[in-house]
């Protein structure tokens, strides 16, 4: 065997063969060239970012020392829960006489900005990033869901991990379009438009959609809520509850903080399915902009992901990137070729096989001979 080979042959197992996508895996597969088209885009490869991870390990191991948690996270989290807390006492007690208009225009520029922050550290937590312990996650998540009015801390914890788990995979990815948003919205402007603006209700319908049994801890994010809710009223007024609850609606809509949520998948180049986004809102925002890091390596914290970028630049650099979030929803909008239906799909079946048939190639180590070199591929030609 030629030290240059990696494939590996039993007379009862199949041929093991380097996945063709490596090093940066990104795929072959085309966006629609036709506006008409009202349907995913599909692959027959798992998707990239374990073999990936596997491929940056490999040159640099080194990043295994950025794994960990950041308690600063809960310290913001507890800062923006009061000061928005603060905001909804003074516009629901204390500017009684303040135009609704006005009452809006704060709850899009503050209220909305504070927001989607909150969705940022509900996302560290769901990843156990803020602390060690899972129960104190879960209660850092909890904490900053007080001003959201809707429980959505634990039922995002639940669904962003099983769409870590099976990405882009029909039926388990909680983070697909439903068919009925492709054929309602496709590429008309103005339908978009309001999708955009209503974004966190879809969310919250295609959890629905699935008909999961909530868990425990959706039960207890549920109860703690309405208890919430009520004391707010009770403590404030009902429209203290309202600002809260219009600034969620525009925090998770057509706002720059909510831009993430297109930048993430929807696709804007041929081969790429996750896109991570450079542009300076990563600094109020825990650089969550950083989309291709986390999915590589979700055991990163976003104080940390950065140095990442910094030591696998030669994986990053070559992937496509946005720099501005107000043109990621302009563009979402305004393009033809944009919409629901624009994100990449696998079959369960092809999402195993992928790693079952292939792995990542073993570097060719030139100081070794022949047979040393087909000895350690051969080892670790590991089925993953």
């Amino acid at each position: 065997m030629s030290p240059h080979s990696t494939e590996t042959h039993s007379a009862d197992a199949p041929v093991i063969r380097d996945d063709p996508r490596h090093p940066l895996y990104l795929g072959t597969w085309k966006r629609p060239s036709k506006v008409d088209v009202q349907d995913f885009v599909h692959d027959d490869f798992e998707e990239p970012h374990q073999k990936r991870k596997k491929a940056i390990l490999a040159k640099h191991p080194e990043v295994r020392e950025l794994y960990g948690t950041e308690p600063w996270t809960a310290a913001i989290g507890l800062a923006v829960t009061l000061f928005q807390l603060a905001v909804a006492y003074y516009v629901g007690c204390v500017w009684r006489d303040l135009h609704w208009a006005a009452v809006v225009a704060i709850a899009y520029f503050v209220g909305g900005t504070i927001a989607a922050l909150y969705g940022v550290i509900i996302h560290e937590a769901g990843h156990n990033l803020v602390f060690k312990r899972p129960l104190f996650n879960r209660l850092t998540g909890m904490m900053v869901n007080i001003p959201m009015v809707v429980p959505i801390s634990q039922s995002f914890r639940r669904y962003h991990l099983e769409h870590h788990q099976f990405q882009g995979v029909e039926g388990m990815d909680p983070d697909l379009p439903l068919d009925s948003e492709i054929k309602l919205i496709h590429n008309n402007p103005l339908l978009k438009t309001l999708w955009v603006f209503c974004y966190s209700v879809m969310y919250v319908v295609r959890g629905m959609v699935m008909k999961k049994k909530p868990q425990k801890w959706e039960l207890i994010n549920l109860s703690a809520m309405i208890l919430i809710d009520i004391l707010i009223v009770w403590t404030m007024s009902a429209r203290s509850l309202a600002y809260l609850a219009v600034s969620v609606f525009f925090g998770y809509g057509m706002h720059p903080g909510a831009a993430h949520f297109i930048q993430e998948h929807y696709i804007f180049r041929d081969g790429q399915e996750t896109y991570s986004y450079y542009g300076s809102g990563n600094i109020f925002y825990l650089n969550i902009g950083l989309h291709n890091e986390h999915h590589d390596f979700p055991q990163i914290p976003w104080t940390r992901i950065w140095k990442l970028r910094r030591i696998a630049t030669e994986f990053y650099d070559p992937l496509f990137a946005h720099t501005s979030w107000v043109y990621v929803i302009y563009k979402f909008i305004t393009s033809p070729m944009l919409g629901p239906q624009s994100r990449l799909v696998r079959m369960y079946k092809a999402h195993l096989s992928g790693r079952k048939e292939y792995r990542v190639p073993v570097p060719v180590d030139e100081k070794l001979s022949p047979a040393e070199h087909d000895h350690r591929a051969a080892a670790k030609a590991k089925v993953y």
